[in-house]
């Protein structure tokens, strides 16, 4: 069932409750009440947490039904021109991708399908605990036959962390022949093996749940998972669900020092929620609060299945290809630096920035792929942006 973007007076309110807005989240295993005020920190008023819906980006909603039984979460935008398949990042959603497709559809003639990948956001499966790349390969090529038919437009995949290893499985085989160039963000073989080691650490260190959705917006910037507020609003929501418990139940004692977080020189503790939870402990009234909608931890197993051989199945790609990296070349593999000698694909290095490099610098991202899709012919610049320069491809 496809929901359009409403009117433009419709969208000037973005409520919490709005049902597009699945918001997960609990009552926080760690969550920093909001810390500027005016006497310590010099602010006359506290920074706006509050979620956005994903109308604000994309033209379009949708659930893409397949075999009666599964059913995927895409945002689309554009009529015309090359297809963009965004494929999100373990843990993320499709709304990852909000900012970004706002920014690319202002720049090129393109239309872009972000969907949910199984076990993540919206989308509803059976087996979504099977997080293969082979399965969810399979799932991307079935949801873009299901919304295109047999013969879909020229196809970009692009993809983010695990989303791009499953965008160069797709792109390797023969799922999708009508693939025409392939985007990995971030995705380097070496350094996400060696990432792997400490994954464990890093899902235990997080929240286990907040109190609201804005806590958990909130959270993401100030811990430097998303840094870019305008993303966090609208792909956080894509990323918790809430759910009923009772107060008393919401979540452990969370000792304050452990669970800083550094913005700028500054750090947020969590020292009301462990004030709260004490006061509260006793009651046994339900209350809302927000977890995460999948657990990362449980997928352990496709780990190393996602990466490793990647950066030879990347290149082997008969395909235009593009790397998008954050920060410095440095961090190529052997199989890459080699490659990129080589000429194989072309390679941006972006400004230093987190992890989500499409949600932090959605704007640079959007030149990079604009620069390569007009260089190879894939689409035309829009009218208003032809005489800007787009930054130079090595």
């Amino acid at each position: 069932m496809a929901s359009e973007r409403p009117s433009a007076e419709s969208r000037s309110s973005h409520l919490s409750s709005d049902p597009s807005v699945d918001t997960d989240a609990t009552a926080t295993d760690s969550m920093w009440e909001e810390s500027f005020d005016t006497e310590n920190h010099g602010l006359s008023t506290k920074r706006d947490y509050s979620p956005v819906s994903w109308s604000e980006y994309f033209e379009m909603m949708d659930d893409v039904v397949i075999g009666r039984v599964y059913v995927f979460r895409v945002y689309k935008s554009g009529q015309d021109g090359p297809l963009l398949v965004l494929l999100h990042g373990g843990g993320h959603s499709a709304l990852s991708w909000a900012v970004f497709t706002a920014a690319m559809t202002s720049r090129v003639t393109c239309r872009v399908l972000a969907m949910d990948l199984r076990g993540h956001g919206a989308t509803i499966v059976r087996h979504a605990d099977d997080l293969s790349t082979q399965t969810m390969s399979r799932d991307v090529a079935n949801v873009v036959r299901a919304t295109y038919g047999e013969i879909p437009p020229p196809i970009i995949l692009v993809g983010h962390n695990v989303g791009g290893a499953i965008a160069v499985h797709a792109a390797s085989g023969t799922l999708l022949p009508s693939v025409v160039a392939l985007v990995a963000i971030d995705v380097v073989e070496g350094s996400a093996m060696d990432v792997l080691h400490s994954m464990q650490n890093f899902l235990r260190g997080r929240p286990k749940s907040f109190k609201s959705i804005d806590h958990a917006i909130e959270w993401s910037v100030k811990s430097g998972q998303i840094r870019n507020l305008e993303s966090a609003k609208v792909s956080m929501v894509g990323q918790v669900r809430r759910c009923e418990v009772e107060e008393g139940d919401a979540a452990e004692p969370v000792s304050p020092a452990t669970e800083s977080v550094a913005e700028g020189h500054e750090e947020f503790y969590d020292l009301n929620y462990v004030t709260d939870k004490a006061e509260s402990s006793t009651s046994a009234e339900p209350c809302s609060v927000y977890s995460w909608k999948i657990d990362l931890s449980k997928a352990e197993k496709y780990w190393d299945g996602w990466f490793r051989g990647i950066s030879n199945h990347f290149l082997s790609c008969n395909v235009p290809k593009l790397l998008l990296l954050a920060g410095s070349i440095d961090r190529l593999d052997r199989d890459l630096t080699i490659g990129q000698m080589q000429g194989k694909f072309m390679m941006q290095v972006l400004p230093p920035c987190g992890h989500a490099v499409h949600e932090d610098i959605p704007d640079k991202v959007a030149d990079a792929l604009a620069s390569f899709m007009i260089r190879h012919k894939f689409a035309e610049a829009r009218s208003e942006t032809k005489s800007s320069s787009y930054p130079f491809m090595r």
